[in-house]
């Protein structure tokens, strides 16, 4: 599964941007969904994740309340809509695909190693 991120780009500080993630040519419909984050000489950090039917969402403490995940699995879609953006935000944002769809308290999909398929990343710049 090639995924592809976009929507990217340079924002300033308390602006917002939509990221989406797709996979031409084939369904998503049936995975667990996650964005990741990673700025520049830090790890790759989870950002938020939804289950395979958009039931279950789970986002890190530093994005909650600012930070929406969402999918569309008609169009074999998912988004990230992401408000009042900080500096601390700067980061290449990836999606990323879990073949186990389902999601809970004990495996909400924080852990990267959970998924399976990643796309190329998009980048994403606040400015102060």
């Amino acid at each position: 599964v090639q995924l592809q991120a976009s929507g990217g780009g340079l924002v300033q500080a308390g602006g917002f941007l939509s990221l989406s993630c797709a996979a031409p040519g084939r369904t998503l419909s049936s995975y667990a969904m996650g964005w990741f984050r990673q700025a520049p000489g830090k790890e790759r950090e989870f950002v938020a994740a939804i289950s395979w039917n958009g039931g279950s969402t789970y986002y890190a403490d530093s994005v909650k309340g600012r930070f929406t995940i969402s999918r569309d699995n008609a169009k074999n879609t998912v988004f990230l809509q992401m408000n009042s953006l900080k500096p601390e935000d700067s980061a290449v944002y990836y999606c990323a695909a879990d073949t186990y769809g389902v999601l809970d308290d004990v495996d909400n999909g924080s852990d990267p190693r959970e998924y399976d398929y990643w796309g190329q990343g998009t980048q994403v710049t606040v400015s102060s």
